[in-house]
C-alpha cells in the first residue's frame, strides 16, 4: 500500500492516472497543489506514477488506500475534493464496494466536523449513478433505432435472427442486458448503499428521506416489484434497530416533529408506489407500518395524510375482498372529509357519502362463523380486534365477534351519523329497498332502473385531492348479488314451492347456474333455508324454524325408541303348536305363502304405481290451474295497484293543488288577524262559499287602509290630550312640592339635635363606669406582681435544666458520633488490608500456576518431540526391515536356484528381523526411563508397556514361524525363547510402574546380546 504525505499527492496521482476523467460539478485544484507541498520521496513516486497514464483502476486503488489510511483523519478540503474524484472513478468503474467503504471511511472522518460535506458526496454520488443510468438507456434505445435503418428492404439481419433463434431473446432484450441492466443493478446499489451509511444519522434526515423516495421513484418508474420489496424490508429494518438501540449516538429521535414528520411522509410514499404497482401485500404492510409509527409517538398525522391513509386502506381492503372492512375504511374516510375539508363540495359529499353507503350494503347479509370451530372464532375474533385497531376504532378484547365490526352496526352508526342524508335519491331509495322494504315479485324491477343509474355516477373529487376516483359502477355487481339474496329470502316467506323458470324470469341479472351458486352458499350460512329439485324444476322453500337437520332427526329417534317400548311392553302373542303336527306339511304351507306373498306384493306394486300416477297427473292439473288461476290473479292484481296508484297519484297531486292554496289563504288571513282588526263578519274559508287567495288579499288591502286612517285620527286626539293633562299637573303640584321640603328641613334639624344628646349620655355613662372598674382592679397591682416574679423564676429554672440536659444530651451524640467514625475507620484500614493480603496471595497463586501451566507444557512438548523422534526412527527401522526382508528372499530364491546347480553348498541362515525390533525396543525402554522422573510418566508408562507387550509377542511368534530351524537349535533357539519370556513375563508379573521399565530393559539387553552372538 502506498502512503502519502497530502491527500493533495493522492489526488494528483489519481488525476495523472487517469487524465482523460471529466468532473460533473466542480472544478479540480491545480495539479501543482500536491508537487509544492510533497516531501523529496513523494516526487519520485509521483515521476514513477506518470508512467501508468491511463490506468482507472490504479487510481481508484490509490484513492481507497487513502481514505483507508489512518493517517488521514482530519478533514480538510482536499478530502472532500479527492472523495468527489473517487466517487468518479466507482460510478465509472461500477465498483459499488468500493464506493460504500470510501463513504463509510469518509463518514467516520467527517461525522462531527463538517456533515455538509457528506451530505455533498451523496447527492453527487446518486447525480452521477442516475445519470448513466438514463444514458446507458438512452443508448440502447438508440442502438435499437439504428439497427432498422441500416437496410429498409430487410426485416432483420441475419445475425439478429441467428441470435432470436439460439437465445430466444428480441434484439430490445439483449441490449438492455448488455447495457441497461448493469446500470440499474448499480443505481439500486447506489441507493441501498446510502440508505445503509445515513441510517442512524439525526443530521442527515432529510437526506435519508429524500433517498428513500428517489428509490421508491426509481422501483415505480421501472416496474422494479422485486427491488421495491427489498427496499421495504430494508426500511422496515433500520426503523426496527431505530427503536431497538435507543442509546446510541447521534441517533435521530421520533418524538421531534421534523424527524416524526420525514418517517411519516417516508412511509405514505411507500405506500402510494405499493398501489400503483399493484403490490397490495406490501402495501397493506406500509399501512401496518404507519400504525405502527403512530402508535409509537402517540400522535396522529395531519388530516391530508390521514385521509390518504384510509384511502388506500378501501383500495387494499376491496382487492382482497374484505367488504366489510373496505365499508368502515370508507366511512371513516367520510367522517375525516366532513370534518377537516372545508373546501369539499356538495357533489362530492353526496359521491363519498354514496360511497359508503354502497361499501356497505356490499357485505354480505349473513355471517360466515356460523358452522366454525372454536379457534376460527378466537382468530376471526383477533383479526377483527387488528382492523379495527388499523381502521382506528378501538374496540374491547372481551367483546364477541360478532359484536365488534358487523354490518348491521355498521348501518346503523350510518344512520346515526346522518350519512344517509347525503347520498343521492338512487342510493338512498336502493338502501330502503334492500334493506327496509317488502316487493317479493318486483323487487327485482324497481331495483334495476337505480343500479342502470348509479353506474353513470363517479369521477375525481375535484376538491378533495387526496380520496381516489370514486366509480359507483363497482358496487354494482354487488347490489345484483344482494338483491338476489332478499328476493329468495322474501320469496321464501311467502312461497313454499316455486318453478325454477319462474324463479329465474324474477332474476334477470343472473343464469340460474349462478343463482343456484349464490343460494348454497345463503342455505350454508343459515341465511335462508330451500332445496332445488332438478327433476320436477322445482325449488322448495323451508321455514327456518323447522329447518334443523338435528330437530327432525330428534323426532325420528324418539318415535323409534318408543316404538320398541311398546313392543317390549306388549309383545304379540304366539299360537302354541306341536312340532310334531306341523312337519308334514311345513313344505306345502311355505310355499303356498311365498306364492300368495309374490302374487300379493305384486299387486300391491300396481295399485301403487297406479296411485301415484293418479295422484301425479292430479297434482300436475292441480299445480297447472293454480298457476293459471294465480297469474290471472297476480295480473289483475297489478292491474288493480296500477290502477289504484294512478288514481292515489291523481288524487295527491288534486289534494296538494288544494292543500297549497288553502295554506296561502290561512297565512294570508293569519297575517292579516295580526294585524288589523275586522269591521263586521271576519272572512272564514270552510263553507259553502271560500274565499279565494285574491279576495282576502283585496279585503286585507282595505282594512289596512281604513285602519290606517283611525289609528292617525287617534293619534292626534291622544297628543293633545296628553300636553293638556301633563301642563295642568305640573302647575297644581309646584305648591306642594315646596311645602313639602321645608318641613322635611324642620323634621330631619329635629331628629339630629336629639342624636347628638343622646350620644353624649352615653359617652358620659361609659366613662364613670370605666373609672370604677380601675379603682378596684388596682387594689391587686402586688398579688400581680407577686405571682409574675414567681412564674418567671420557675419558668426559668426550667429553661436553665433543659438546656443542660440538652447540651449533655448533644455531647453524648457527639461522642457516640465520633467513636463511631474511629470504629469504621480502623474498620476499613483492616479491610483494606486484608484485601491487599487476599490480592498478593491470589497474584501469587496465579503466577504458581501459570509457571506449572508452563512447565507442563515445556515438558508435554519435550516429550512431544521425543515420541516424534522415536516414532520417526521406527518407521526407518520397519523400512529397513521390509527392505532387507525383501533382499533376503530374492537370495533365497537365487540361492534356490544355485543349489539346484550346486547341491553341496549349504544354505545360508536368514538373519532374523526381529533383532532391528529388538533394538527399537530398548529406544523405547531408555525413553520410558526418562519419563519415570515427570508428573505424567505413569500415563504414557502404562501405555508404552502394553505395546511392547504386544509388539515382542508378536515378534516372537513370527519368528518361530518364519525360522523354524532355529527352533530345533538347542542352545540359540533355548536363549532366545528364555529372553523372550523374561521380557513379556517382566511387563506382566508385577504392577509397579517403576519395575516395569528395568525390566524391560534387562530383557531387551539379553535379546541384544543374543543377538550379537548370533551374528
Amino acid at each position: 500500500m502506498s502512503s502519502f504525505a497530502k491527500p493533495e499527492n493522492a489526488l494528483k496521482r489519481a488525476e495523472d492516472v487517469v487524465p482523460s476523467l471529466k468532473t460533473y460539478n466542480f472544478v479540480l485544484p491545480e495539479l501543482s497543489i500536491g508537487l509544492m507541498s510533497c516531501s523529496g520521496t513523494d516526487k519520485l513516486i509521483h515521476d514513477a506514477e506518470l508512467i501508468n497514464v491511463g490506468q482507472k483502476q490504479d487510481a481508484l486503488q490509490t484513492l481507497h488506500d487513502l481514505f483507508t489510511s489512518r493517517r488521514h483523519r482530519a478533514w480538510q478540503k482536499a478530502l472532500e475534493r479527492s472523495m468527489f474524484k473517487y466517487i468518479e472513478l466507482c460510478v465509472d468503474l461500477r465498483r459499488g464496494r468500493f464506493a460504500k467503504d470510501g463513504l463509510i471511511q469518509y463518514r467516520i472522518i467527517c461525522q462531527q466536523v463538517n456533515v455538509n460535506s457528506l451530505e455533498e458526496v451523496i447527492k453527487h454520488f446518486m447525480h452521477l449513478s442516475t445519470e448513466r443510468a438514463e444514458q446507458a438507456r438512452a443508448q440502447a434505445q438508440a442502438l435499437e433505432e439504428a439497427l432498422d435503418v441500416e437496410d429498409l428492404e430487410a426485416d432483420k439481419r441475419p445475425e439478429d435472427l441467428m441470435l432470436s433463434y439460439v437465445s430466444g431473446e428480441k434484439g430490445k432484450d439483449r441490449s438492455d442486458r448488455e447495457l441497461v441492466t448493469p446500470w440499474f443493478k448499480f443505481l439500486w446499489e447506489t441507493y441501498r448503499t446510502v440508505l445503509e451509511i445515513l441510517r442512524n444519522n439525526s443530521k442527515l434526515e432529510a437526506l435519508y428521506a429524500m433517498t428513500a423516495h428517489r428509490a421508491f421513484q426509481f422501483c415505480k418508474q421501472y416496474k422494479r416489484t422485486t427491488e421495491f420489496r427489498r427496499l421495504c424490508e430494508i426500511i422496515r429494518n433500520h426503523l426496527a434497530n431505530l427503536n431497538k438501540y435507543r442509546d446510541q449516538r447521534d441517533r435521530p429521535d421520533l418524538s421531534a416533529p421534523e424527524s416524526l414528520q420525514l418517517y411519516i411522509d417516508t412511509r405514505f410514499e411507500q405506500l402510494k408506489v405499493a398501489t400503483e404497482l399493484e403490490l397490495w401485500q406490501e402495501a397493506f404492510r406500509s399501512i401496518e407500518d404507519i400504525h405502527g409509527l403512530m402508535c409509537m409517538v402517540k400522535k396522529t398525522p395531519k388530516s391530508s395524510l390521514m385521509a390518504v391513509y384510509y384511502a388506500k386502506l378501501t383500495e387494499i381492503f376491496w382487492i382482497s375482498g374484505s367488504h366489510l372492512y373496505h365499508a368502515y375504511a370508507w366511512f371513516r374516510l367520510f367522517l375525516l372529509q366532513k370534518s377537516f375539508n372545508k373546501n369539499l363540495s356538495q357533489k362530492d359529499l353526496q359521491l363519498v357519502a354514496s360511497s359508503v353507503v354502497l361499501a356497505a350494503l356490499s357485505v354480505t347479509p349473513y355471517g360466515h362463523t356460523h358452522s366454525a370451530s372454536h379457534l376460527d372464532i378466537e382468530s376471526e375474533k383477533e383479526r377483527n380486534l387488528r382492523m379495527a385497531n388499523l381502521i382506528g376504532f378501538n374496540l374491547e378484547s372481551k367483546l364477541e365477534s360478532k359484536e365488534m365490526l358487523s354490518r348491521s352496526s355498521l348501518l346503523s352508526e350510518l344512520v346515526a351519523k346522518g350519512v344517509m342524508s347525503c347520498v343521492i335519491p338512487e342510493v338512498k331509495d336502493l338502501y330502503h329497498l334492500l334493506e327496509h322494504e317488502f316487493f317479493p315479485l318486483d323487487l327485482t324491477s324497481k331495483v334495476q332502473p337505480l343500479l342502470t343509474k348509479l353506474s353513470k355516477f363517479g369521477g375525481k373529487l375535484l376538491s378533495a385531492p387526496s380520496v381516489p376516483e370514486v366509480q359507483l359502477s363497482q358496487y354494482v355487481p354487488w347490489m345484483e348479488k344482494l338483491t338476489t339474496l332478499r328476493l329468495l329470502q322474501q320469496v321464501s316467506q311467502v312461497y313454499q314451492v316455486m318453478k325454477i323458470e319462474s324463479l329465474s324470469m324474477m332474476i334477470p341479472f343472473f343464469d340460474f347456474s349462478v343463482v343456484e351458486k349464490i343460494s348454497v352458499e345463503a342455505v350454508k350460512h343459515k341465511f335462508v333455508a330451500l332445496k332445488i329439485d332438478h327433476m320436477k324444476g322445482v325449488v322448495v322453500f323451508d321455514n327456518m324454524g323447522i329447518e334443523s337437520q338435528n330437530l327432525r332427526d330428534h323426532l325420528t329417534g324418539l318415535a323409534e325408541t318408543l316404538n320398541k317400548a311398546r313392543t317390549m311392553i306388549y309383545p304379540p302373542a304366539r299360537n302354541a303348536s306341536k312340532l310334531g303336527e306341523l312337519l308334514p306339511s311345513l313344505a306345502e304351507v311355505v310355499d303356498k305363502e311365498h306364492k300368495r306373498l309374490l302374487a300379493r306384493k305384486s299387486l300391491i306394486e300396481k295399485r301403487k304405481e297406479e296411485e301415484e300416477r293418479k295422484l301425479l297427473e292430479k297434482e300436475r292439473m292441480e299445480e297447472s290451474k293454480r298457476l293459471e288461476l294465480q297469474k290471472i290473479t297476480e295480473e289483475a292484481e297489478r292491474k288493480r295497484l296500477a290502477s289504484e296508484y294512478e288514481e292515489r297519484k291523481n288524487e295527491r297531486i288534486r289534494r296538494e293543488i288544494e292543500e297549497r292554496e288553502l295554506a296561502e289563504a290561512q297565512a294570508l288571513l293569519q297575517e292579516a288577524a295580526q294585524r288589523i282588526k275586522w269591521k263586521g263578519k271576519k272572512p272564514v274559508i270552510e263553507g259553502e262559499k271560500k274565499l279565494t287567495k285574491q279576495s282576502v288579499m283585496e279585503l286585507t288591502l282595505n282594512e289596512q287602509l281604513r285602519e290606517r286612517h283611525e289609528m292617525e285620527k287617534k293619534l292626534q286626539k291622544l297628543a293633545k290630550t296628553m300636553d293638556y293633562l301633563e301642563r295642568a299637573k305640573r302647575e297644581e303640584a309646584a305648591p306642594l312640592v315646596e311645602a313639602a321640603y321645608q318641613q322635611r328641613l324642620v323634621e330631619e334639624r329635629v331628629l339630629n339635635e336629639s342624636e347628638q344628646q343622646q350620644e353624649i349620655e352615653i359617652s358620659r355613662q361609659r366613662h364613670d363606669t370605666e373609672l370604677k372598674e380601675k379603682e378596684r382592679l388596682i387594689r391587686i397591682m402586688s398579688n400581680k406582681e407577686i405571682f409574675q416574679e414567681r412564674v418567671v423564676s420557675r419558668r426559668q429554672e426550667e429553661y436553665t435544666r433543659l438546656r443542660r440536659e440538652r447540651e449533655e444530651r448533644i455531647s453524648q451524640i457527639l461522642l457516640s458520633r465520633r467513636q463511631e467514625r474511629e470504629k469504621l475507620r480502623k474498620l476499613k484500614y483492616y479491610l483494606s488490608l486484608e484485601e491487599e493480603r487476599l490480592r498478593k496471595l491470589h497474584e501469587e497463586e496465579e503466577a504458581r500456576k501459570h509457571e506449572e501451566a508452563e512447565r507442563q507444557r515445556r515438558e508435554q512438548a519435550e516429550r512431544k518431540a521425543k515420541l516424534d523422534e522415536i516414532a520417526e526412527k521406527q518407521r526407518q527401522r520397519e523400512r529397513e526391515l521390509e527392505e532387507k526382508e525383501k533382499q533376503r528372499r530374492e537370495a533365497l530364491l537365487g540361492r534356490s536356484t544355485e543349489g539346484s546347480l550346486k547341491p553341496s553348498e549349504p544354505p545360508a541362515v536368514a538373519r532374523p528381523p526381529v533383532w532391528d525390533l529388538l533394538f527399537q525396543l530398548l529406544l523405547l525402554h531408555q525413553v520410558l526411563e526418562n519419563m519415570s522422573q515427570g508428573s505424567g510418566g505413569i500415563e504414557l508408562r502404562a501405555q508404552y508397556k502394553l505395546h511392547l507387550q504386544n509388539r515382542i509377542s508378536g515378534a516372537a511368534a513370527g519368528w518361530m514361524i518364519k525360522c523354524p530351524e532355529m527352533v530345533t537349535n538347542g542352545a540359540a533357539a533355548g536363549r532366545m525363547i528364555e529372553c523372550l519370556k523374561l521380557v513379556v513375563g517382566g511387563a506382566t508379573m508385577t504392577a509397579d510402574p517403576l519395575v516395569d521399565p528395568h525390566l524391560v530393559g534387562v530383557g531387551v539387553q539379553g535379546l541384544v546380546q543374543h543377538g550379537r552372538d548370533e551374528r
